[in-house]
């Protein structure tokens, strides 16, 4: 029995330290322009060839699901993804299963896997959440001590501007990184894995936004707010930082749902 419960904390410890890193390419992406809108199909991350073959093709998959290289709705295979991802059907099989658990893909039995659908009521959900959960994060980390190299990383990505249509891909990454920088400071496992979760749905509805949203959305608006909330933060005022964060990604919902009504091409 206590080599049992060993196990389980250590694979909890580990799980952990993953959860609590800091996330370097999340933060090095404040600076960085992306060249298009948005990327091509996924390969298997290169950069990280350590990763086995599983979480590989989970990555790949999930990107191309949160990128919209993959539609809403869309069905696959699993011997489609073998072949695009040059894996066999196991590890795509065990990716489609831990996607639907992140409730990105829809196993049906005998019909095979779909993307799930983007809905109003689903996207709603989302940034209530979102507001719930990351509202928490900001008034905690008031009272945190932030480190000293870790305001400038938060700066940076609370502060990018995308000035053209080619630079959406780059806002979202740098809005991934201010979100989930600041619910990393917390240093709150269960925290950095709801506002995680929930990025790559909202990366999702972001980027299936890009063909139908004004670029000044992911422009001054956003990274005005953004700034206003960290120095919120900063100046250790957990009132003002809870309330800036929920009219931040209140504002954003309705922005979301009023596109998603009146056009099409968003859903």
């Amino acid at each position: 029995m206590s080599t049992i419960i060993l196990l389980v904390y250590f694979e909890y410890a580990h799980e952990l330290a993953i959860l609590l890193a800091p996330d370097t390419r999340l933060m090095k992406a404040a600076s960085r322009r992306a060249e298009t809108k948005s990327p091509g199909a996924s390969t298997l991350p290169v950069s990280e060839p350590k990763l086995p073959l599983t979480e590989r093709v989970y990555a790949a998959l999930k990107k191309d699901i949160i990128t919209g290289v993959l539609r809403p709705g869309q069905a696959f295979t699993e011997k489609d993804l073998a072949h695009k991802y040059a894996a066999s059907r196991t590890p795509v099989r065990e990716a489609a299963v831990r996607l639907q658990e992140e409730e990105l893909v829809r196993i049906i039995a005998n019909r095979g896997y779909f993307v799930t659908q983007l809905t109003i009521q689903g996207m709603n959900d989302v940034y209530e959440y979102r507001a719930a959960v990351e509202c928490a994060c900001a008034e905690i980390l008031c009272n945190a001590k932030i480190p000293p190299q870790a305001a400038p990383e938060l700066e940076a990505a609370a502060s990018f501007r995308a000035e053209a249509e080619g630079e959406f891909g780059a806002f979202i990454e740098a809005d991934t990184a201010f979100h989930l920088g600041i619910a990393r400071l917390t240093h709150n496992a269960l925290l950095v894995r709801a506002v995680a979760q929930m990025r790559a749905q909202t990366e999702r509805i972001m980027f299936a936004a890009t063909d139908a949203i004004d670029v000044r959305y992911y422009g001054e608006i956003p990274a005005r707010e953004h700034m206003a909330i960290l120095r919120a933060i900063l100046r250790g005022d957990p009132e003002l930082a809870r309330r800036l964060m929920r009219e931040h990604i209140i504002g954003g919902k309705q922005k979301v749902l009023d596109l998603a009504r009146r056009d099409v091409r968003f859903l």
